[in-house]
């Protein structure tokens, strides 16, 4: 195998490693996420995202909280393409 493809091959292990550590993380970010939307208990402050009569300011960070697991994924999957295609373009 030549220089080029053990770069492609390692660039494909690595921007892999990298998408399976991000989306195992997953549940622990959605976990957090329901936590911070849900009512406050004894151990837990939350925003109470269910509730009608929530002010806007509330609102509005409820939603900032709902779009954290799609921005996280969309992170780590742009994040391992970006190793993958930079190790590709950008070898010596």
């Amino acid at each position: 195998m030549n220089n080029k493809g053990a770069v492609v091959f390692v660039s494909f292990m690595i921007g892999l490693t990298i998408l399976i550590l991000g989306l195992a993380l997953a549940p622990a970010v959605k976990q957090s996420t329901d936590n911070a939307r849900n009512a406050s208990t004894d151990n837990w402050v939350g925003l109470d995202c269910a509730n009608e009569s929530i002010s806007n300011f509330k609102k509005g960070a409820c939603v900032a909280t709902d779009i954290t697991l799609p921005y996280f994924i969309g992170f780590i999957i742009f994040a391992a393409g970006a190793i993958v295609v930079g190790r590709i373009i950008f070898q010596d």
